[in-house]
């Protein structure tokens, strides 16, 4: 397929994946438009811990977990929960969550994401050099702490199935680990180290730079929130609070509000928010060198250009519940028992997103069926980060004709048909 300027794509979403769409789609040589109501990279994509986790092949419902999650599900101040009016609304949602447990599944998902991020770590900082800020992507490599072989063994099965895909991991005592981050609490005697994970030392920056980047190569950034995707002759049109755009092709990238605008054209998938909390700390007393896993805490602790960033729990809920805000300052409590000299602040930032999550912890990506010229790219989760260059370059691909589509095969939409 030849490109040629007079082809056009809007990309409803301007989060890290979206923005990695339109700067790749730029690239190729597409017109393109990337709509939302908010500043790029202002959403979840600002707040995430910015991990590059391109080992994480794992999905979050592994065989073994599912009794010990549905427990913590149940307590308002465990790490996962699920209030008692959203039951019903999330049913759904976990029985295929509890289908993508099996052990077969696990397998195909973990060969499925494994493929998906290959390279990324390389990939993005690449595109770091590339937009001109090759310092805020950093191999630092990503630590794991348990605090005794019982803790360690839960998380085997995720554990042996990364590196059975090549991921590297080098196993750590309690010497080793104070040696590596001395300021992380005795009581973590293990810890499993990843050595060739990266992370975004800014997410907003970087992401603010990706889009500078779109604009620079005659990219359209419109602030407007998509409101109805309309199929035209030969095209698309995305109707907006404040206009109408039209386009040769879409790609829908807009995070945990895709499914909404998928709805009225027959596709219903299973794409819940899990809710997610930060606090940030600008003078934590403490030096964190790298992104450090509390893995009884569930918290990640990463350190950014502005300071400490505490980040972690899942809440279901959907987009309108409010922030409940003893579950940030929780992440302050937990964080502190990790790592003993920490210092909060009297007024820590404290922040909630959405991250857009499908049951089977793979995303939604490649062309919608009978509907030609709207593509998916949304559903990354707890990963948008990681995915989202390779997501970026392989619609570009896809769209130039050097890309199949079997390539999407595994993240259809189709597959909860």
């Amino acid at each position: 397929m030849s490109v040629t300027r007079d082809e056009s794509v809007i990309v409803v979403g301007a989060g890290i994946v979206g923005l990695c769409v339109a700067h790749e789609l730029g690239k190729a040589g597409y017109r393109v438009e990337v709509i939302d109501p908010a500043e790029p990279g202002s959403q979840c994509s600002s707040g995430n811990a910015g991990a590059i986790s391109a080992g994480s092949v794992a999905p979050l419902a592994m065989p073994g977990v599912i009794k010990s999650a549905f427990k913590m599900f149940l307590d308002p101040d465990s790490p996962l929960h699920v209030p008692m009016h959203y039951w019903l609304h999330a049913a759904p949602w976990f029985t295929r969550f509890i289908a993508a447990a099996s052990p077969q599944r696990v397998g195909q998902i973990a060969d499925a994401l494994s493929g998906l991020f290959t390279d990324a770590v390389e990939n993005h900082m690449a595109l770091a050099r590339e937009i001109g800020c090759p310092e805020r992507v950093v191999k630092s490599g990503q630590l794991h702490l348990y605090v005794d072989e019982a803790a360690l063994a839960k998380d085997a099965g995720s554990w042996r199935l990364r590196e059975s895909r090549g991921v590297k991991l080098e196993m750590l005592d309690a010497a080793a680990i104070r040696e590596m981050e001395p300021a992380v609490s005795e009581r973590y005697r293990l810890g499993v180290f990843m050595p060739e994970q990266a992370a975004v030392t800014e997410p907003l920056r970087y992401a603010q730079a990706i889009a500078a980047a779109v604009r620079e190569r005659g990219g359209k950034i419109i602030r407007d929130k998509a409101t109805a995707l309309v199929p035209q002759q030969g095209g698309w049109q995305v109707q907006g609070e404040q206009g109408r755009y039209q386009a040769d092709r879409i790609v829908l990238a807009a995070g945990a509000w895709s499914g909404g605008l998928l709805r009225p054209l027959g596709w219903h998938v299973p794409l819940e928010s899990q809710r997610g909390y930060h606090l940030d700390v600008t003078e934590p007393g403490v030096r964190i060198t790298r992104p450090v896993v509390l893995s009884d805490r569930k918290i990640f602790m990463v350190p950014l250009e502005t300071g400490l960033r505490i980040a972690g729990t899942v809440e279901f809920g959907g987009l309108a519940m409010p922030p409940t805000e003893r579950r940030a300052l929780a992440l302050g409590e937990h964080a502190k028992e990790g790592v003993p000299g920490l210092q909060l602040g009297a007024q820590p930032s404290m922040w909630m997103g959405h991250r857009p999550c499908m049951p089977d912890s793979m995303p939604v990506l490649g062309p919608v069926p009978q509907h030609e010229g709207l593509w998916c790219a949304f559903g990354h989760g707890h990963l948008g980060v990681t995915g989202s260059i390779n997501t970026g370059r392989l619609i570009a691909g896809a769209f130039r004709g050097e890309v199949g589509l079997q390539r999407f095969a595994p993240f259809s939409i189709t597959r909860f048909r």
